[in-house]
């Protein structure tokens, strides 16, 4: 049948099996978004307040599902206002295909009303990034793209689309969508070395990476780590991939991970890294990372062995299906004495709680949350104290509910976030943990929950500052507080209200469960302004390029 590019486009959106994207429309998506019109009984289209917010909540939407995440632009500005949003779901093996509007192809290259070359703008932030410039390409081009957004490590594709080519028409023939290939272990002789490793290690442990969420993994996984006894230390990105009820989860690993966590990292013999990548937040002293230990890295991405951390073994190879093999013919481990060792070093430092009771602190409320929480309820966060205050505290015990921006740290990310995955799990409720400095990064959004009423809950530990910036500054900076005491007068529950939003305030500690629990009662949108002390900080910490030796306690 012959359609017209717009038309295309829609086609291809359900031949991939796509029921929601988000977006925002311009004059060069104008055939694009009348087509959506048409469309509209199986595409459902978010409208968001800024293209931003419309890239975040294509990658929560995402990271909630499973799915392939959608996001539709304008040309020029609309396209540029999804740059931060693709580099944060690249960089956190997000699948994600961005379709933007550009000018007609004749006026390509002349700097057009709103034209801007996103292709190149965005080509070392993706996967890929494609122009499509005869509608005959176009077909080929968006299957293209969902193919490479899924296969291997998970990521972001760009498809750009001049006007004219949204106009013309062409022969379109339904496919079949390809399912990704099975990515087959590249050197399965060392399945073998890595058993015997396993079986000749007295003090295991797991590092889990955001790579058992993204491939899907989290029973295998689960199994892996019971046959072999060895506790889990999670990085930001995989909690949730264990429940954290399961004796063998320990918590997240890295700068502001437990000291029991530092301590197995710096006394095991054997480290399995698995779907991680070493990130500097969790490795601190690249050289010193483990050194003690035998490290073997099971991954998909063939440029991260040995990118970051030199290790002993590797097997390359999608993680369930490594994960998999590792247990075929694995006899059961037991590792008691190491795992007694670890329940004592959980005991033995403590972080004492901050002096001044009159605020309510971060962790009461967290607990509270974890109270009023189904296990299945989603929580979204911005990047800041409270990002860290939400690894620590909060209880993940299924996996893909916890959405947090762990590569880029991008604030303004969980409002989108949390839309996203609202709209993709209207059973659930999404709480969102932001901070007042995240907050006013991407607070048009709450425009987006008030017109699809969305049941967000949104909770804003207002401590009046930058905290997380001003916590290196007290520890690095002689507490010289170079802005981050914005001064801000802002009113979120007057804000909440001008939007339409219930508002609530919390600012003693005996308000905390009342409030928090009519918030939820309410199902509907709701900011919660949470007053928190300008001085609570983020503990423990071990300070950048350090070691747990150099652990932070107290301050």
């Amino acid at each position: 049948m012959e359609l017209t590019g717009a038309e295309i486009i829609c086609e291809c959106l359900l031949e991939q099996g796509v029921d929601t994207v988000f977006g925002y429309p311009g004059g060069a998506a104008l055939n694009t978004y009348d087509a959506l019109y048409k469309y509209s009984d199986r595409i459902n289209h978010i409208l968001t307040a800024h293209e931003q917010g419309a890239s975040h909540a294509a990658d929560g939407y995402a990271r909630s599902t499973g799915k392939t995440g959608v996001v539709i632009t304008t040309s020029g500005p609309g396209a540029t206002n999804i740059v931060t949003g693709l580099a944060t779901a690249n960089i956190d093996s997000i699948p994600v295909v961005a379709i933007t509007a550009n000018v007609t192809t004749d006026q390509l290259g002349r700097d057009s009303f709103q034209e801007v070359n996103i292709v190149e703008i965005v080509k070392p932030i993706t996967k890929g990034s494609f122009l499509v410039e005869d509608v005959k390409d176009l077909a080929p081009t968006l299957r293209k793209a969902f193919e490479l957004a899924n296969e291997g490590r998970k990521g972001a594709v760009l498809v750009d689309i001049p006007k004219n080519i949204t106009s013309d028409k062409a022969e379109f023939k339904p496919l079949e969508p390809k399912k990704p290939e099975i990515f087959e272990i590249k050197n399965p002789e060392n399945i073998r070395v890595v058993q015997d490793m396993i079986k000749n290690a007295k003090r295991p442990m797991i590092y889990a990476g955001g790579g058992i969420l993204s491939a899907n993994s989290s029973d295998e996984f689960r199994k892996f780590a019971e046959l072999i006894d060895a506790p889990v230390c999670c990085s930001l990105m995989s909690l949730g991939c264990i429940p954290a009820s399961h004796p063998l989860f320990i918590g997240n690993i890295g700068m502001h991970g437990g000291y029991e966590t530092g301590k197995i990292t710096a006394e095991c013999d054997l480290m399995i890294v698995c779907g991680a990548r070493f990130s500097d937040r969790v490795a601190g002293d690249r050289e010193r990372f483990g050194e003690q230990a035998k490290i073997v890295q099971l991954e998909i991405d063939e440029k991260e062995i040995n990118k970051n951390v030199k290790v002993d073994e590797y097997i390359l190879g999608d993680i369930k299906n490594i994960l998999i093999a590792l247990t075929v013919g694995l006899e059961q481990q037991s590792h008691p004495e190491w795992l007694s060792q670890i329940e004592d070093w959980k005991d033995s430092l403590s972080t004492p709680n901050p002096a001044d009771d009159i605020y309510p602190q971060p962790r009461e409320i967290l607990e509270v949350v974890n109270e009023i929480k189904a296990d299945d309820d989603i929580i979204a966060t911005d990047v800041g104290q409270h990002q860290m205050w939400v690894a620590q505290y909060c209880r993940f015990e299924s996996k893909k509910t916890l959405l947090t921006s762990g590569g880029m740290g991008t604030m303004g990310f969980g409002m989108g976030a949390a839309i996203g995955a609202q709209v993709s799990h209207l059973d659930k409720r999404v709480f969102l943990v932001t901070g007042d400095g995240s907050f006013h990064m991407n607070l048009n959004e709450l425009v987006t929950l008030k017109s699809y009423d969305l049941p967000v809950i949104v909770l804003v530990m207002n401590n009046t500052v930058l905290g997380m910036v001003r916590q290196w500054q007290k520890l690095f900076y002689g507490s010289r507080f170079s802005q981050t005491d914005p001064h801000r007068a802002t009113d979120f529950v007057a804000l909440a209200n001008a939007f339409g939003i219930d508002g609530m305030r919390i600012t003693k500690p005996e308000e905390i469960k009342p409030v928090l629990k009519k918030a939820f009662d309410l199902n509907r949108p709701v900011v919660v302004d949470c007053h928190i002390s300008p001085d609570v900080n983020v503990l423990p910490m071990i300070p950048p390029g350090k070691t747990v030796d150099d652990i932070i306690t107290e301050m």
